[in-house]
């Protein structure tokens, strides 16, 4: 079992940044690839970021265009999500996930946080 908790949402005027982190606990972090996904109203969980258990591989999705970065570091057992130039279609909630397969073509992780509200304001 793999417990995970999110933190460093809030609230941020666009063109501003945000560094979300996600603590993990309950097993070896680097077995586990970690993904941080995002949910907006109304709209479905989409991968956001993805890196390997070891941090050598990262994936990240097509339409943020270069502005967040995922990082992890196994002796915290902490991966981040930087953000940065955020803009108000970035409002949504993060999840951050694990799973011993490192996939970024599905939602189907075996572990989630309970998610951290990001807003951002025009």
């Amino acid at each position: 079992q793999v417990q995970l908790v999110e933190s460093g949402g809030g609230l941020v005027q666009a063109g501003g940044s945000l560094r979300l982190s996600c603590a993990a606990s309950g097993r070896t972090f680097s077995d586990y690839a970690m993904g941080w996904f995002r949910q907006a109203p109304g709209k479905e969980r989409e991968i956001v970021a993805a890196i390997s258990g070891s941090g050598a591989v990262m994936s990240y999705s097509d339409s943020l265009k270069g502005r967040f970065t995922i990082s992890r570091d196994n002796a915290k057992n902490t991966v981040y999500l930087q953000m940065n130039s955020l803009e108000p279609e970035d409002t949504a909630v993060y999840y951050c996930a694990a799973d011993t397969t490192f996939k970024v073509a599905s939602n189907r992780w075996g572990y989630w946080g309970q998610g951290t509200q990001v807003t951002v304001s025009s």
